[in-house]
């Protein structure tokens, strides 16, 4: 898997999110499981095989108003907006290029603006090889509601899917947290 012939390194992309527990900049329990089993189980020593395509996608606030303190807001306030929530995305991503560093595995990373589904599984730019996500386990009920990433990439990637399900300890008392 790792590394073809003309030593080109195995493109993983792992898609992060924030937690909806803590929020910025902790990363969600299932993109940490992601991120964690794909170190552990597939990149292991082999640290020169592979590079990590580490992507973050916010989802755009259309009307502004969950973030503003008042209806009375400027074209300065939505930019002021739109930049505080890149270096949000900035500082959840770096938690795990550092942790890409610290064992010498190559990594890119990004934040993206649009539908996660979307972006994640159309990425044409950066053509992995394959995707890591992370999973909450929701049941069909909770599926209908909150919809699933995982499912929608596992179905429509353009290249192999690997969700990988957070553990029952890892659950939160609200299934749909993470």
């Amino acid at each position: 898997m790792a590394a073809v012939e003309g030593g080109v390194p195995t493109r993983i992309m792992v898609a992060v999110n924030e937690s909806t527990i803590k929020g910025y900049p902790h990363a969600s329990i299932s993109s940490m499981g992601a991120f964690d089993w794909t170190l552990k189980k597939i990149i292991r020593s082999n640290t020169s095989g592979f590079k990590i395509l580490l992507i973050h996608v916010q989802v755009p606030d259309e009307d502004g108003f969950d973030d503003m303190d008042s209806i009375f807001a400027s074209p300065e306030d939505f930019k002021r907006m739109k930049h505080r929530d890149k270096i949000r995305g900035l500082h959840l991503l770096e938690y795990f290029v550092h942790k890409c560093h610290e064992i010498g595995v190559a990594c890119e990373a990004w934040v993206k603006k649009g539908d996660p589904k979307e972006v994640i599984c159309f990425g044409k730019r950066v053509q992995p090889d394959f995707i890591v996500v992370g999973s909450r386990g929701l049941n069909p009920f909770q599926k209908v509601f909150v919809g699933t990433v995982s499912e929608f990439c596992i179905k429509h990637a353009d290249c192999p899917v690997i969700a990988i399900k957070r553990s029952t300890a890892q659950t939160p008392q609200d299934p749909v947290d993470d």
